[in-house]
């Protein structure tokens, strides 16, 4: 039997064809020559539609070095592709509808008001969801602010912290505002009356489709925000597990914690230090956490197709309850790095290999019809 090949989608960064994770590719690559796995790179730019061949990333491990070469297509592919306003992205669209027959890890998921809606169908879930509306005026933020003491406005498909805005109620007529541009720069807190906050939202939102969120106290006692980073993936046998938990801290006067935005990672063990000390209480929240996160990977799952890997984003406030703020279906992987978990950081660089292989050996052992 030929050895498999696992072709990772992606999209170039910018013209130049610069790749964001070209680091985990290469470990990639060299794990899978140990699993038995050939892996290369490659973008719908590279896809020579005409001939029915790639112009794939190659890595060598002896020579450390990459390469282009010409390859067919792979049995199996895995979408890393985020998604971005370009003509790259465009083409990727093109790409998923032209070659959709093909043997895809995973689907793409919907955007944050279409997994929050999907999630909502099920009380199970609904009570570890904040309240969320589309924001189509000022108003709807209003009326989340009469219920709640805070109110996060964030766009419908946006990642990385980027265009975030935390409103506050001061008291009387009075809001503190606190964001993040599109670019990640932090904009500082201001303090706005309620007859100029209306038409600061809507600059906001300019044409954008984005959601107003009820805000969750996820402050630390310096003032910091802090939430958790739940990792789960298929295994080598098609089951999810969770490979990971961590902590996230953000940085000074900031709305968010993601770490391209400044935020740093921790244990999720001292990072629930800060709301209990009992042991006992930190093993049943990372208990309820995880398999919270695993019957939302299974649900979601089953409602959109194959999936091999999500990253929830999870809020536990003072009294251990646990809320989901956002689904990624594209997670990075530098937040165990970080905390120093090594063996979770190669464990979520091994499984989607892993996953992989299971994935072709049923598809071969299958009796085509």
């Amino acid at each position: 039997m030929s050895q498999p090949v696992l072709g990772i989608l992606t999209l170039y960064l910018n013209d130049k064809k610069q790749l964001e994770e070209r680091h985990i590719y290469q470990r990639m690559i060299i794990e899978g020559q140990h699993l038995g796995l050939d892996v290369f790179v490659f973008t719908p730019m590279d896809v020579d539609e005409k001939r029915g061949l790639i112009h794939a990333l190659i890595y060598d491990p002896k020579q450390k070095r990459w390469s282009r070469k010409w390859r067919s297509f792979p049995h199996l592919i895995f979408d890393r592709c985020r998604i971005q306003r370009s003509k790259r992205f465009e083409q990727l669209l093109r790409f998923r509808a032209r070659y959709g027959n093909l043997t895809f890890l995973n689907r793409p998921l919907r955007n944050k008001w279409t997994i929050y809606q999907t999630l909502s169908r099920k009380p199970a879930f609904r009570s570890h969801q904040p309240e969320t509306v589309l924001f189509h005026n000022e108003g709807d933020v209003f009326r989340l602010l009469k219920s709640y003491s805070s109110v996060y406005v964030k766009p419908i498909n946006g990642t990385g912290g980027r265009g975030i805005l935390r409103v506050e109620r001061l008291g009387g007529d009075m809001f503190l505002i606190q964001g993040r541009k599109q670019n990640r720069q932090i904009i500082p807190a201001q303090r706005l009356h309620r007859s100029r906050l209306g038409s600061f939202l809507l600059s906001w939102k300019r044409s954008g489709s984005f959601l107003a969120q009820q805000g969750i106290q996820i402050k630390l006692p310096n003032g910091r925000v802090a939430d958790y980073r739940m990792l789960v993936q298929k295994n080598g046998q098609g089951k999810w597990e969770v490979t990971g938990c961590a902590g996230r801290i953000g940085p000074a006067r900031s709305v968010t914690s993601n770490l391209h935005g400044g935020g740093k990672a921790v244990s999720m063990n001292a990072l629930l230090g800060q709301i209990t000390a009992s042991e006992e209480k930190r093993n049943e929240i990372r208990r309820s956490a995880e398999k919270l996160s695993l019957d939302i990977a299974a649900y979601l799952e089953a409602t959109y197709g194959a999936l091999c890997e999500l990253a929830l984003d999870l809020a536990i406030d003072k009294g251990g309850r646990i809320y989901v703020l956002e689904v990624n279906p594209k997670p990075a992987r530098e937040v165990f790095i970080q905390t120093g978990d090594i063996e979770s950081y190669r464990r979520a660089v091994i499984k989607p290999l892993e996953y992989a292989l299971w994935v072709h050996k049923q598809k071969t052992a299958a009796p085509s019809s």
